[in-house]
């Protein structure tokens, strides 16, 4: 086969065609009943007053096609990166030279791909390295868009019909050429297009706590699927973006979240993402997914014996059903062209033993198969800030569901369950107007057991968490079955406290054995002993198991011969009451300020009777205690851990003795005002809405003080921090004002703007608006002459709703600006634009305008300090 229809074979037109597409604008409504040749030069995306691609977006373009096109090679005939370089200096060129062609769609096609080619503008100097690879992939691109003209609605002639199912075929032919080499290229393309498949189906669904059995229990992905907000971990690169997009611009990212935020639900979004390769519905942050393999590795199931899998391994260590079935050697063919798509789940559900092994596994992985994705999640506190830094990894951080989100994913939730809409509505007016309720609703675990149980209590909330969780045992154990006759012809009836009490027994031994996965054999071993003081249980262990797993809703086998709870927090809430019930409080504190440990011993505490909560509390604040004492540096983030575990276990002690209580709040106030970012980051973490409380005024404390309160407060999100960050719109420090401008985004938007934007002072204040609905709400305002476009929202959005004749001073942060910036002459007064990296030359900004530059990665805090 000639290098050409190699190299064709090898990019299928389910990768080139998406790029390729990009090339050229969408067709409006209504272009299909156009009937007539549209000149080339109309149609691209680079060109007129309805460009959508700029100049380095297409360079940018380019640069992906070359890349695509050197994997597929494999790593032993892909270009060098200087060679790979000079192609996308030419092949930008050749496709810049669209926009030149003097000719129309029809008779680009009729021209044929090699002809079609021979037009477009070739560069001069092309080195004889980059010559053998330059020829196939300009033809193969230029197939690919003559392909994209023939499938315009407009195109559709009668005089081109056959034309066009030519030119089809061709297209279909070399993929079907693909299918067909005798090569191990197609084994590997053959068992992709299966794994794929594979991918789709296993993670393409998520099951929806509380929904009865006799409906469906799995919720699609595309449907329950709620976009979340992603921000910067710490300051060296403040970020806040869609978390789908921790990817783009970026190829490495360790993702924090807590227990239910969503960590594993935007795993699976990846990857299903990435399997299907649906670019129609990818917008410019996702193209790094195109062509990518992706490797679903939850390290609970696959790190076994302390050692996480090898790659020839990664899908037997997940206990896939195509493992075994992949080409020798598939997976390391993989990672070596740079294709793939790792994500690496749950730091957190691995023993601290085994997390510096797994860290110098990631390495040894990176060091040997550059060039592919990774994202690794955990718990906020599993591991140190920066602890995968020097391996070049960004940390970012799930926020909190905003209301939008709550909204959101309380309307998907009923239509999936097929509940009222007007139920929808009561819940979401309960939980906006109790605080107690607003307090639960944070994250989609937590979301989904409240609609689960306002539907079956018809409209009665529990309002904490320990009430919630209870609640939620009982609808799972008691009503679900015996209302609906599932046990027909099953003579096996386990009484709930009975479940409850044997799941107790699992959630225990795994917590004290740091595991989040036991084997079947230690599960029914476990049974067997609990079951010995049950006379009234006439079962085998292995049926009681098997009862548990198929009734209870709370425990499941992820996997031949290993057993789980479908989420962690059940295991912690039911591990806590074996703990308390066993007495075992010696083990408790040994392991309190074990992020692992963190929900087991406030659930404890929520649990226990009173002397029971005051022996937990003594013993941490006993612990706490003895680290001062040793004069520990103070700005020791384990002394802000141990403190306010004791603080926020309060929250959850209905009943506690005055001395206790009078003592934690002591050693709390130590760290109140927090003398640093890092400690106003860490209380409201560690600490939540039970900080708000502790927190003091504007007229308390410094300036500096004043800015890290405010840091802590806009970090809670409730309705209590907006009213107490109210206090302080009126403080003159531009860095308090600051802050209060950034977190924005963490509240509703018109409340915010009525309580707090409406009222800062504008001096020399950016307003930062990370949304289109941010920038309206400025423009009813009246405008301001300093804005911050924060966040990934279109630029045309900012002419769109902007006060264009109020503003003097742009930031641009987190978008693409490149030239010429004509849309820049819609603000007459506009003196500064300020960028986060030097994209634009002095000759393509109109005159009068001053260009700041500041470097992507770091910023100058003297002169801007960049809020938290």
């Amino acid at each position: 086969m000639d290098p050409t229809a190699a190299l064709a074979a090898r990019l299928a037109s389910s990768v080139m065609g998406p790029l390729v597409k990009k090339l050229f604008r969408q067709e409006p409504a209504g272009a299909g009943l156009v009937d007539r040749p549209v000149r080339i030069s109309a149609l691209v995306s680079f060109r007129g007053e309805r460009r959508t691609l700029g100049e380095k977006d297409l360079r940018k373009l380019a640069a992906e096609l070359v890349t695509r096109a050197a994997q597929s090679y494999g790593p032993h005939e892909a270009p060098t990166a200087e060679i790979r370089e000079e192609l996308t200096d030419a092949l930008t060129l050749a496709l810049h030279s669209l926009g030149d062609v003097d000719m129309d769609d029809i008779q680009a096609v009729r021209l044929g791909p090699e002809e079609f080619a021979a037009r477009l503008a070739r560069p001069t100097g092309l080195s004889a390295a980059a010559e053998p690879y330059y020829g196939p992939l300009l033809h193969t691109a230029s197939l690919h868009i003559l392909n994209f003209f023939t499938r315009r609605s407009t195109f559709v002639a009668r005089t081109l019909v056959d034309q066009t199912r030519t030119l089809d075929r061709l297209v279909a032919h070399l993929d079907v050429l693909l299918e067909r080499l005798p090569s191990r290229l197609a084994e590997d393309t053959r068992f992709e297009q299966r794994y794929a498949e594979h991918i789709a189906r296993k993670h393409g669904e998520l099951t929806i706590y509380g929904l009865d059995l006799n409906q469906a229990r799995e919720w699609r992905l595309d449907t329950a699927y709620v976009s979340l907000e992603a921000v910067g971990a710490h300051d060296a690169e403040p970020l806040s973006l869609p978390a789908e997009a921790v990817l783009a611009g970026r190829d490495r990212v360790l993702l924090r979240g807590g227990a239910g935020s969503g960590k594993t639900t935007l795993v699976q979004w990846l990857a299903v993402t990435a399997a299907r390769q649906r670019y129609e519905e990818f917008d410019e942050h996702l193209t790094q997914l195109i062509g990518r393999i992706p490797f679903v590795l939850p390290l609970r199931r696959v790190v076994r014996d302390g050692l996480p899998p090898t790659p020839g391994d990664f899908l037997r260590a997940v206990r896939s059903t195509v493992a075994g079935a992949e080409p020798e050697g598939w997976a390391d063919r993989v990672l070596s062209a740079g294709r793939a798509l790792v994500l690496v789940d749950g730091i957190d559900e691995i023993p601290q033993r085994e997390r510096e092994e797994t860290r110098r596994w990631l390495r040894d992985l990176m060091g040997d198969f550059p060039g592919n994705l990774w994202v690794v999640t955990a718990r906020p506190s599993a591991v140190g800030e920066e602890w995968l830094a020097d391996l070049g990894f960004t940390e970012l951080t799930l926020s909190p569901m905003t209301r939008d989100h709550v909204t959101r994913f309380v309307r998907r939730w009923h239509t999936a369950a097929a509940a009222d809409a007007e139920l929808a509505d009561r819940l979401l007016t309960s939980v906006r107007t109790n605080p107690d309720l607003g307090r639960l609703a944070v994250n989609p675990l937590m979301c989904g057991l409240l609609c689960a149980l306002h539907r079956e209590r018809r409209g009665f909330l529990p309002h904490s968490r320990k009430d919630l969780y209870d609640a939620a045992l009982r609808m799972l154990l008691e009503r679900r079955d015996t209302e609906r006759g599932v046990l027909a012809g099953d003579d096996l009836r386990l009484s709930s406290e009975t479940q409850i009490l044997l799941l107790q027994k699992l959630a225990h031994w795994m917590i004290r054995n740091d595991s989040a996965e036991m084997e079947r054999s230690d599960a029914l071993a476990q049974l067997e002993r609990a079951l010995v003081h049950m006379s009234h249980i006439q079962a085998p262990p292995e049926r009681v198991l098997r009862h548990l797993l198929e009734r209870s809703g709370l425990l499941r086998e992820p996997a031949a011969g290993r057993v789980d709870f479908v989420h962690r927090t059940f295991q912690d809430y039911l591990g806590a009451k074996a703990l308390i019930e066993e007495g075992d409080f010696p083990l408790l504190l040994k392991n309190a300020e074990r992020d692992q440990w963190e929900d087991v011993v406030r659930m404890a505490v929520a649990l226990g009777r009173p002397m029971e909560r005051e022996r937990i509390l003594r013993g941490l604040i006993g612990q706490v205690e003895k680290i001062f004492d040793a004069e520990v540096d103070e700005h020791e983030l384990v002394s802000i851990r141990g403190i306010l575990l004791a603080a926020s276990c309060l929250e959850h002690a209905t009943e506690v003795s005055p001395d206790i209580r009078s003592r934690v709040m002591n050693l709390t106030s130590q760290m109140i005002p927090p003398p640093q970012g890092a400690w106003a980051r860490a209380l409201a973490e560690m600490g939540g809405p039970l900080v708000l409380g502790l927190l003091p005024g504007p007229g308390e404390v410094t300036e500096e003080q004043a800015k890290n309160v405010v840091i802590t407060a806009s970090r809670i999100s409730t309705e209590g921090a907006l009213s107490f960050l109210a206090r302080f719109r009126d403080h003159p420090s531009l860095d308090v004002r600051r802050q209060l401008s950034w977190a924005w985004h963490r509240f509703d938007t018109q409340e915010y703007a009525d309580e707090i934007i409406a009222h800062l002072d504008e001096t020399d204040l950016y307003f930062a608006a990370h949304s289109p609905d941010h920038l309206a709400a400025l423009r009813a305002m009246g405008g301001r002459e300093r804005i911050q476009i924060s966040g990934a929202h279109a630029l045309r959005h900012l002419v769109e709703n902007s006060d264009t004749d109020r503003l003097t001073h742009l930031w641009i942060r987190g978008a693409v600006v490149v030239g010429p910036v004509e849309w820049l002459r819609a603000f007459p007064r506009l003196r500064t634009l300020t960028l986060s990296y030097d994209s634009l030359t002095e000759a393509e900004i109109p005159p009068g305008i001053t260009v700041e530059i500041v470097p992507e990665r770091y910023v100058d805090r003297r002169r801007y300090p960049e809020a938290n």
